[in-house]
């Protein structure tokens, strides 16, 4: 502490004195949560008893089984038949979503016109929905006498229970987490940045390819790898348009509910097993595109 006794002849400390005092204390920062020790606590205590447990009891179901008894249950030609469906349909429709929900952020953000709240709104309309009603919605509009599938289906094209049908059912569940990943982005990009490219005499497509697309394309690896991944999980909405037929339009996870009801528990955690050592690594490799284009931007 300083004390100024300026009848006494004691003079102010000088103001280098003073910010070099001030410096030097200690700083004390104020937290939210709780300390480390506790915050970390929580965390772990969370993801242990929702997602690392229940996980863990999914291996040592699985564990139990033979070598034999797991490969005939997960290799089985019905069974390779739902993985190529579900994780072919899933790729597909993630793979499509991305120009599509590119395009849908890029007119929600940079223009206004009438409805535009309405059609904002109307994107996180599968997120809201349950899956069972989106699945009977879609089954209606697309079977052969639907408002839809009634004018396709003259020109040859079946979607209902077709797995062109599962194709539109993850189309439309998974379009939600490319919007919303890429739109706050695309909110954080100066319109400047584009006038200057045209400034400089860039095209509109030189314009994309190496001014927007850069700074666009980690949020659009990380959408593609959420519409990924929920779509390769999807059962509500799937089951009533795909129209179940084996070897033809049974997706996995339906797989895993008939064995449940058939009471083979092993064959069911033995599916659910390479489903999830499937997802972790196609989401593993996505992660690793996405940091590698994350540092080409910052880069």
């Amino acid at each position: 502490m300083y004390s100024f006794e300026c009848a006494s002849g004691h003079l102010p400390a000088s103001n280098h004195t003073v910010k070099t005092s001030i410096l030097n204390l200690p700083r004390f920062r104020r937290r939210i949560l709780p300390g480390f020790g506790i915050s970390l606590g929580y965390t772990l205590a969370y993801l242990g008893i929702i997602v690392i447990i229940p996980l863990a009891a999914t291996f040592a179901k699985t564990i139990g089984m033979s070598w034999a008894d797991f490969v005939a249950a997960v290799w089985s030609p019905r069974v390779v038949a739902s993985y190529q469906l579900t994780f072919g349909t899933s790729f597909l429709a993630a793979l499509f979503n991305v120009p599509c929900g590119v395009i849908l952020a890029w007119v929600l953000v940079r223009y206004e016109f009438p409805g535009r709240r309405i059609v904002d709104a109307l994107v996180d309309l599968p997120f809201a929905l349950p899956t069972a009603v989106a699945g009977i919605a879609l089954t209606a509009i697309y079977a052969r006498n639907g408002w839809i599938g009634s004018w396709l289906e003259p020109l040859g094209i079946k979607v209902a229970y077709t797995p062109l049908g599962i194709w539109v059912a993850l189309t439309f569940i998974g379009l939600p987490f490319v919007v919303r990943t890429v739109q706050p982005i695309l909110e954080e990009l100066e319109p400047e940045l584009e006038e200057a490219a045209a400034t400089l005499g860039a095209t509109r497509g030189q314009t994309i390819r190496r001014v927007i697309l850069p700074a666009l394309r980690p949020a659009i690896i990380t959408g593609f790898a959420l519409a990924f991944a929920r779509a390769v999980g999807e059962y509500g909405s799937v089951v009533f348009i795909a129209g179940n037929r084996p070897m033809h339009t049974e997706i996995t996870p339906l797989l895993i509910i008939t064995k449940l009801e058939q009471y083979d528990y092993r064959g069911a955690t033995a599916l659910a097993v390479v489903m999830l050592l499937g997802s972790f690594t196609i989401l593993f490799g996505i992660q690793l595109l996405q940091r590698r284009a994350a540092g080409r931007v910052h880069g």
